[in-house]
């Protein structure tokens, strides 16, 4: 059977043969695990009270139109599997993540106490529209957001298959016509009628290609023989902005003329694993100050660090490197998605450089 459906059964049967998480109100232990992986994990993007836009524009989960009508095994496996090509990661073992099922269902079971709100009980059932004047309509009032194709710009990318697959229609619609509270996506209730309302969401529903693809292969981590690049090279010379952020052109340039250097991927490893720039080793964002160097024994090596939001992943690990004395480090000021739009190369599971 294929891998993501697998995941996605195991969901659904963890929870039904554990229906108490649902219900049954959180432990003392519970709270502490799930607060703990809160600050770890998420708090970076959405904020340490929740209410989101710390980067990458991640969504407020303390807003009530949205905790309200997501449900439980809706957050959980958007926990789990993240977005898909956008800088939401999957977060479960199974792809690579640093969470295990019950880390999960415990962290959203925690989120939807947390934000208090009280659950409506929307309909799954499909809701007929008319996709032409549905696409209209998008093209009027969600494009500058949402972006041309759903991609997400300063919003969440609508026709991510990840998404689809667990939003209803009924869960699309309501947020269209309330809109999202804490959040700059108002409620169009007083700006469309129901039945373009409808359309739009039977446009946004017609975005879905499907989500059956398997996961790859997961890799081996590169070992600390294997973090620097090109030993014998020599340094490479960076015109950094602000002391801190070396241009894209010069970091591909390093590569291209076999500069010695680490690149360091600073995403969860589960982005690694799915796409990262080649011979980059993964210390995600999360990792200890601790464990930050783990690995790496020369102080002088330059290390160029990246993320996708550009910069607050990348930030945070870089920050921790030069308390402890490692001078000689930058972040790639346009970040993982500029390098992935300026076509430079990218590896998926794989340890190796790129090859000139």
């Amino acid at each position: 059977m294929i891998r993501i459906l697998t995941c996605i059964l195991l969901f659904f049967t963890f929870h039904f043969a554990l229906g108490q998480i649902r219900n049954a109100p959180l432990t003392k232990s519970d709270i502490e695990s799930a607060t703990r992986n809160y600050q770890k994990y998420c708090a970076l993007c959405h904020g340490k009270n929740r209410k989101g836009n710390a980067a990458d524009y991640a969504p407020s989960l303390s807003s009530n139109s949205l905790m309200s009508t997501m449900t439980l095994n809706f957050l959980a496996s958007s926990i789990a599997f993240g977005r898909p090509n956008t800088a939401m990661a999957a977060y479960i073992k199974d792809y690579g993540g640093p969470l295990d099922m019950k880390e999960i269902f415990t962290l959203a079971s925690w989120l939807k106490y947390e934000s208090d709100a009280e659950t409506i009980d929307l309909g799954d059932g499909p809701i007929a529209g008319d996709l032409w004047n549905g696409a209209n309509l998008y093209a009027q009032e969600c494009i500058k957001c949402h972006g041309k194709k759903g991609e997400g710009i300063t919003a969440p990318a609508l026709s991510n298959a990840a998404f689809l697959a667990f939003a209803t229609d009924e869960y699309i619609k309501y947020a269209i016509v309330n809109g999202r509270d804490d959040t700059k996506m108002i409620g169009f209730k007083e700006i469309l009628t129901e039945k373009e309302t409808n359309d739009i969401t039977a446009y946004i529903r017609s975005l879905a290609g499907g989500w059956s693809k398997e996961p790859k292969k997961l890799a081996p981590y590169p070992t600390p023989k294997q973090y620097v690049l090109n030993p014998q090279g020599k340094d490479p010379n960076f015109n950094l902005i602000e002391g801190r952020y070396a241009p894209i052109k010069e970091v591909m340039e390093a590569i291209k003329n076999k500069d010695k250097m680490i690149l360091l991927d600073t995403r969860t490893t589960s982005e690694w694993h799915n796409a990262h720039i080649p011979g980059a080793v993964p210390i995600p964002y999360y990792v200890t100050e601790k464990d930050v160097d783990k690995g790496l024994t020369d102080k002088d090596t330059w290390i160029i660090a990246y993320c996708a939001c550009p910069h607050a992943a990348s930030d945070t690990v870089i920050d921790m490197l030069r308390k402890k004395g490692y001078k000689n480090t930058a972040v790639i000021n346009e970040g993982f998605f500029g390098w992935i739009n300026a076509g430079y190369p990218i590896n998926a599971g794989e340890i190796k450089e790129i090859e000139n």
